[in-house]
């Protein structure tokens, strides 16, 4: 009796700590090379991934950067949808409008005829990694180097918020501004009051996505996808270090399907969440 109620015991112990555990599991890698793919953004009314590509060095302006679009089963749509960036990164759509990190200028393409409508540079500015768009056509920008989001409102350039660590992935969500700063998530209000969401990153955070009910995926550059909990507590999904890089993903949130752009892999992985 003793036995079976210890074995009982034991059962619900590890119950409890498999339970609400996540995985990936890969589904797909981008059939055609992608010059160092560097963020992926699902777009769910096209069901298309756009990609930005830096071809080159991450702080070069060299032109030779674009955007690719890809299929969601990873085949190549168009190579060339957007041609002559330099650096492009982190990419955001609001409106119709594509809005895209590309090192000191975010520009703004037209998202059904891919055409650059505009670039507005960004003073002070010197290393844009991501951008996030509130409902109200607010554009948030990173500046991972000066550890500083800028702002546009009416496609007019301002400084935001400053000392916050190795700034790069940026989400705006039910009005509040996410951010990841170094190895913590930050939440800040409307005040830019911060409440630090998370801080168990074993390296500094790049990519960051909602999942849609209070909890968030995080990827780190270095070869790491971090499930993040609406508690904070963290589940590390995947660790290819020294193997590949995961930079700033995309998610469907319908699917639970991750896109991880791989930068010096030249690809596009694609990863089914459970």
């Amino acid at each position: 009796m003793k036995r079976s109620i210890l074995l009982t015991s034991i059962s619900l112990l590890i119950s409890q700590i498999v339970f609400g555990q996540k995985s990936i599991t890969p589904l797909w890698t981008s059939d055609q090379k992608l010059p160092t793919p560097e963020s992926v953004l699902f777009v769910p009314q096209q069901q298309e991934l756009y990609v930005s590509l830096i071809d080159g060095d991450a702080s070069e302006k060299d032109g030779k950067g674009g955007i690719a679009v890809l299929n969601i089963d990873g085949s190549l749509k168009n190579a060339t949808w957007v041609t002559g960036l330099h650096a492009p990164k982190g990419l955001a759509l609001h409106n119709n409008l594509l809005y895209i990190a590309d090192i000191d200028e975010v520009v703004i393409v037209d998202n059904k005829s891919g055409k650059v409508v505009n670039r507005i540079a960004v003073p002070e500015s010197t290393f844009l990694n991501d951008v996030a768009a509130a409902e109200d056509g607010t554009i948030f920008i990173s500046d991972t180097r000066q550890n500083k989001i800028f702002q546009l409102k009416n496609n007019q350039p301002s400084f935001y918020l400053d000392q916050v660590p190795s700034v790069n992935g940026l989400r705006v969500i039910d009005g509040h501004l996410h951010a990841l700063a170094g190895k913590e998530l930050w939440k800040l209000d409307a005040n830019k009051n911060k409440t630090v969401l998370a801080t168990d990153f074993e390296q500094g955070g790049d990519g960051l996505e909602p999942v849609g009910n209070g909890d968030f995926l995080v990827t780190c550059w270095v070869g790491l996808i971090y499930y993040v909990k609406a508690d904070g507590t963290t589940q590390k999904l995947l660790d290819v270090q020294g193997k590949m890089n995961t930079a700033d993903l995309g998610y469907d949130p319908a699917k639970k399907i991750l896109y991880i752009p791989t930068f010096g892999s030249n690809s596009v992985v694609a990863y089914q969440l459970k």
